[in-house]
């Protein structure tokens, strides 16, 4: 049954809808911005284990109050029932690697909805550039996301694999999900063209960062979350969730084990565990097709 204040959202034309939901998240980014300023800075000024578990502690509990907020207005104005599988046995104590596929920016928030209060709050690798953004890579910083330069030569790759093992490191002292979108990028089919992608509803999967995620913290991941993501109606934009006209969302988690063989070492150096590691991902990538083509229309 709808309820009154809902039904009440779907009402108010679709552009009203939109900038209602902009505003709320927007005050919810400040306000939540604002809160993890100091726990932030008080771990930065007393760099000690104990200081930085309990700020670490503080500001994921405010992250996480930031997504449950944004997860009240995201069921509000799109109140379609979400088909979620492949969920049960995780736990909000555990340490993850999260292998989604990559469609539109609402890909992000369809996955903090269905992981919220089942494992802990998501984290990504970010581009170094992304530091500057206003407000929102304050919020990155503080919550400890990598930032990495992304370059071809020897020089980014070693300054990257360092960035990764700091951050890694102190992800150990918290339980943390570490999430990397393989692709690099939104799929698109002008894209998957231009790759001559070997996949109908894929890119091809680059493997740097998360090669680099499983050299420095690998033993300590109790799974990857193999994860499919599709939108059967269409791919909503921002725009379309923020004015409640995300679609149907399907959901598929797939827990697998990470195989020893491809835990450390330096991938960078080793073109031998980079291709193991690549092959992996190619065999996820093609059941992860399989998958898609059973759950989105012919293309």
């Amino acid at each position: 049954m709808t309820r009154p204040s809902n039904l009440l959202l779907r009402l108010l034309p679709a552009p009203v809808r939109g900038l209602l939901a902009s505003v709320l998240l927007a005050l919810n980014t400040v306000i939540g911005v604002a809160l993890m300023m100091p726990p932030a800075l008080f771990k930065l000024i007393l760099p000690l284990l104990p200081v930085r578990r309990l700020c670490d502690r503080t500001l994921n509990a405010i992250a996480a109050g930031w997504v449950a907020f944004n997860n009240g207005w995201i069921a509000a104005l799109n109140p379609q029932v979400w088909d979620v599988q492949g969920m049960d046995g995780l736990h909000e104590r555990g340490w993850y690697l999260v292998s989604p596929n990559h469609q539109t920016w609402v890909d992000i928030l369809v996955l903090q909805r269905v992981f919220h209060g089942r494992i802990p709050f998501l984290k990504f690798f970010l581009k170094r550039e992304l530091m500057w953004v206003p407000v929102i890579g304050l919020a990155w910083w503080a919550l400890d996301f990598p930032f990495m330069k992304r370059g071809r030569n020897a020089s980014s790759q070693a300054d990257d694999l360092e960035t990764t093992r700091k951050a890694c490191e102190r992800f150990k002292t918290i339980p943390t999900t570490v999430i990397n979108f393989v692709e690099g990028t939104r799929f698109s089919a002008a894209k998957q063209q231009e790759q001559n992608s070997p996949y109908e509803h894929l890119l091809k999967p680059k493997v740097g960062a998360l090669s680099m995620a499983l050299a420095t913290m690998g033993d300590q991941f109790e799974a990857m979350l193999d994860v499919t993501l599709a939108y059967p109606e269409g791919t909503p934009s921002f725009w379309d969730l923020l004015c409640g006209r995300c679609g149907s969302v399907v959901v598929r988690v797939q827990q697998r084990p990470i195989p020893a063989e491809l835990v450390g070492g330096n991938p960078m150096a080793d073109k031998r565990l980079r291709a193991g590691i690549s092959m992996w991902i190619k065999r996820q990538w093609t059941d992860k097709d399989e998958v898609l083509k059973g759950l989105l229309p012919p293309r």
